[in-house]
């Protein structure tokens, strides 16, 4: 018996959408056709990398996809964009929590600065997301937050990324208890290393020492990230819900 996930006619919100992980969630929800909205922060190349993803998918669906620009740090913008998402598509289906920043220093040289703006993205963000995502998503959708295998082994210099990190996994299980009476299930993904622009910055040596702890012995792909955020989101995960998913190739430290 052939199983297919079909996301036809639902609309999906991805935060961090314009490169990485977040763009291949894109493509893969699409892919299972529900119509994307691709959320960044307006920095950099992120306004013009996610309106080429928008535009790359609208080739193969019309009016299928959208870039939507907030910072996820700012409250008020991301209210802004989430009333935006109602009056433009009726509501919410799936929102997905990807968007991250690093500022790895360790603890004692980590500036108050470096400290607030990891945690004011990585976890005020999700807040910010879920909060206002909720007045506007359907009964029956599902929330996906991408935590970390930080926030479970505690990286070196990572005080600030790995405890915002543990915070959205325990966020996503008491989101699981309130949102339960409308059929809204919320989870977290915690990858390993990636094999993403980000993961090119490890130094050989680092990245040598991760692989001989990877009993898969090798990086994970953005592919297998998205594809266990497509599950999450799909009715072969109808009674999964406040869980954290590992995608790591098996390293538990």
């Amino acid at each position: 018996m052939a199983i297919s996930i079909d996301l036809a006619g639902r609309i999906a919100l991805i935060t961090g959408a314009s490169q990485g992980i977040g763009a291949q969630i894109a493509r893969t929800f699409h892919a299972a056709g529900a119509t994307v909205l691709l959320n960044h922060p307006d920095v950099g190349t992120t306004r013009v990398d996610a309106d080429r993803l928008a535009a790359e998918l609208n080739v193969v669906r019309a009016g299928s996809a959208a870039a939507l620009a907030a910072d996820v740090a700012d409250a008020d913008a991301v209210r802004a964009m989430m009333q935006a998402v109602r009056e433009r598509h009726g509501g919410l289906d799936f929102l997905v929590n990807n968007a991250a920043i690093l500022r790895d220093r360790t603890l004692a040289k980590m500036s108050l600065d470096e400290w607030q703006a990891v945690l004011d993205v990585n976890l005020t963000g999700v807040f910010h997301c879920c909060k206002f995502g909720l007045e506007v998503m359907r009964d029956g959708g599902a929330i996906v937050s991408l935590g970390s295998i930080s926030a479970i082994l505690g990286f070196y210099g990572q005080a600030n990324y790995s405890a915002a990190k543990a915070g959205v996994q325990a966020m996503m299980r008491v989101l699981a208890r309130e949102c339960a009476r409308r059929g809204i299930r919320a989870n977290a993904i915690a990858p390993g290393v990636i094999n993403t622009t980000m993961a090119t910055t490890i130094p050989d040596a680092a990245r040598a020492e991760m692989l001989r702890q990877i009993p898969l012995a090798r990086l994970g792909e953005p592919q297998e990230v998205a594809d266990v955020a497509l599950f999450l989101c799909s009715p072969l995960a109808s009674y999964v819900s406040g869980q954290t998913i590992e995608v790591n190739g098996g390293w538990h430290g």
